[in-house]
């Protein structure tokens, strides 16, 4: 037993079963629906014969039904695994080839593209058909133990293949543990889709103090400024790039009086943008997170050291430890930290290792950090050859191999160029073949439709005579790339 979270899910109804616990749009979820629909849909899944640990694949736009279904696996035993919405058949066929679940549940848009994948497929709104009338008792896994695997998420590395990011009940319990001085009554609104650690994340540290997650279909400025005022909430998170477009847009006909916290994390966060946040929303706190799926919560900037640290990610969350190795990477050692990757245990080891022989296990982060007197942490480079964009990674790799299929590209280097908005954006540096029209960024993305998923494809695109390498290795040189189109040395 211990940390589970299918507890998490029963004390809400317990405590307050008449208090929201989701919405999006019109629809509402109370946390005693949650617990009793959950309970439905256990029998309905065990008698598709999922069964304790067995992996359940959900492929669907963000909708409540994926909250009961989430708590559903979660009681069973049963590990849940949300692909991407986004992914295009093939992407969405990558992943799940790599997940081999037990059971893929998909809505009416992902039908068509998942219809021959040899994988047992049943469709949301018939699996909750079918749990009509069962009944709404409690299901206790008796085997379940909280060091379990719960949840799956899956991301990319350096060369795009998928990597499922393992996580147990324990963990997921510890890392949405709320911080219980906070006062979050009126909800949180949360701009991610159910397919990201972040979503979930947030719906736990809700539902640990009994409040509600206000979801939006999609992240624009109208929806989540609607949303809060509609609901009263108290809580909105946004990257950056959503940040902009909100303090973008005409605020003046919402009353946003509720809201309390204006965070903000992710993706790089210019000292600029925060500024703009305070100035926007008087009287509200705003805290910078810096973490990954991988190691769940790392640093956090506090609302006082905002203008006294710039451009800063904060100190060391509370449970975890900070280091750079001699290389500058940043390097993070917690309670939070993933299990390691489904079946990829050179990756697992990679990413997971000792600073020290035989110390404890450290993770890798991939980006290259400073740590001031004060044990401040700034990030200042990757030390991976990956690239965030709108709080997504992309693989260059991956996305250099599509373009590079275009019949006008004789080679191609694709790089992340800093970007206020996006923290970075995906540029494609091209060496068009001889004689050939210069390829315009119209046709690259035209290429990339269907192959590439939108925000893996380039918002940029510059032609060259020639890509940089080095003289030894003839490997291609993305700094000295980034330096030339920025005029700032990377």
């Amino acid at each position: 037993m211990g940390l589970l979270i299918g507890d998490v899910i029963r004390h809400a109804a317990l405590v307050a079963p008449d208090d929201l616990a989701a919405t999006l749009g019109d629809d509402e979820l109370t946390f005693a629906q949650v617990d009793q629909r959950a309970n439905q849909l256990v029998r309905v899944l065990a008698g598709l014969g999922v069964e304790h640990q067995d992996r359940v694949a959900w492929w669907s736009e963000t909708t409540l039904d994926a909250m009961t279904v989430f708590a559903a696996l979660a009681k069973l035993g049963a590990i849940f695994m949300p692909v991407n919405a986004r992914l295009g058949e093939g992407e969405g066929a990558e992943v799940v080839s790599y997940a081999k679940p037990r059971l893929l549940i998909v809505d009416t848009a992902h039908v068509a593209l998942s219809e021959g994948w040899d994988v047992p497929t049943v469709a949301h709104a018939d699996l909750f058909a079918a749990a009509n009338g069962a009944s709404t008792g409690d299901i206790v896994a008796p085997q379940l133990e909280e060091r379990d695997t719960h949840v799956i998420f899956f991301t990319s590395g350096s060369t795009g293949r998928s990597k499922g990011v393992v996580l147990s009940h324990r963990t997921s319990f510890l890392r949405s543990f709320p911080n219980l001085l906070t006062d979050h009554t009126g909800g949180t609104v949360c701009m991610f889709p159910l397919f990201h650690m972040a979503g979930w994340s947030m719906t736990l540290n809700a539902w640990q103090q009994r409040c509600p997650v206000h979801l939006v279909e999609t992240p624009d400025a109208h929806s989540l400024l609607s949303t809060a005022e509609r609901r009263h909430a108290t809580r909105l998170y946004n990257i950056p790039a959503v940040w902009s477009r909100v303090l973008e847009h005409d605020r003046s006909d919402y009353d946003l009086s509720a809201v309390r916290e204006c965070d903000t994390g992710t993706s790089a966060t210019p000292p600029e943008l925060l500024g703009a946040i305070k100035e926007a929303f008087p009287g509200t706190v705003t805290r910078v997170y810096y973490g990954s799926t991988e190691a769940g919560p790392a640093t956090l900037l506090g609302d006082d050291d905002l203008a006294r640290k710039p451009g800063s990610v904060g100190r060391a969350a509370v449970t975890v430890d900070v280091r750079l190795d001699g290389g500058g990477e940043v390097c993070v050692r917690s309670e939070f930290l993933m299990d390691g990757y489904f079946e990829q245990p050179e990756e697992t080891a990679a990413a997971l290792t000792p600073l020290e022989p035989g110390g404890p296990l450290w993770y890798r982060t991939g980006d290259l950090g400073v740590l001031d007197d004060e044990g401040y942490l700034s990030i200042v480079g990757r030390a991976r050859d990956v690239l965030r964009t709108g709080g997504e990674t992309v693989a260059p790799g991956e996305v250099e191999a599509v373009i590079g299929e275009h019949p006008g590209v004789a080679e191609v280097a694709v790089i992340g160029l800093p970007d206020p908005e996006w923290g970075e954006i995906v540029c494609a540096v091209i060496v068009p073949v001889d004689g050939a029209n210069l390829p315009t960024l119209e046709e690259v993305r035209a290429h990339c439709e269907g192959r590439l998923a939108p925000f893996k494809q380039p918002r940029r695109v510059d032609v060259v005579d020639a890509l940089p390498r080095t003289t030894a290795t003839g490997q291609i040189q993305r700094t000295l790339l980034v330096e030339r189109l920025t005029g700032f040395p990377q």
